[in-house]
């Protein structure tokens, strides 16, 4: 599997730059919804698979291509977001960078024993409230909540 390297894009003074996520999602029997969370690489704290936009590839594409790499999952994406949030990025040189985030919702059909990012992040499943309490964006953390409580 080739993996596609995505840059931060260029944008206009004080624009965030745009990102696409992914919701990792199942129901277990008795129609219990989960969410998968992944480990940030550097802080190790939860957040869901995300990344810059890649050239050719539409931004549910891009979200779906980012839980690969991530969280080694595969399933059907919608191509309408659950919404956006906003998070401060950490670069490398220890500055931020303001980020907007468009997640899409991705049902799990695959996931692998093995895949690009596994010796750098783990990879869990939550319940939706859990995984809501678990990232530290509070716009994340409503969209989760939202998507659970969705028909």
């Amino acid at each position: 599997m080739t993996t596609h390297t995505a840059h931060a894009p260029k944008v206009e003074h004080g624009q965030p730059a745009a990102q696409y996520a992914a919701l990792p999602w199942r129901i277990l029997e008795g129609g219990v919804v989960e969410v998968m969370l992944v480990t940030s690489r550097e802080t190790k704290r939860w957040v869901v698979p995300k990344g810059w936009p890649m050239e050719d590839h539409e931004p549910w594409d891009a979200a779906a291509r980012e839980a690969l790499e991530e969280a080694g999952v595969e399933g059907e994406v919608e191509a309408w977001p659950l919404g956006s949030y906003r998070y401060d990025k950490r670069l490398k040189r220890g500055n931020t960078r303001p980020c907007e985030v468009q997640l899409f919702a991705l049902r799990v059909e695959r996931e692998r024993k093995k895949w690009p990012e596994k010796s750098q992040r783990t990879r869990q499943w939550f319940s939706v409230e859990a995984a809501a309490d678990a990232v530290h964006e509070p716009d994340l953390a409503a969209l989760i909540r939202a998507f659970g409580a969705r028909d």
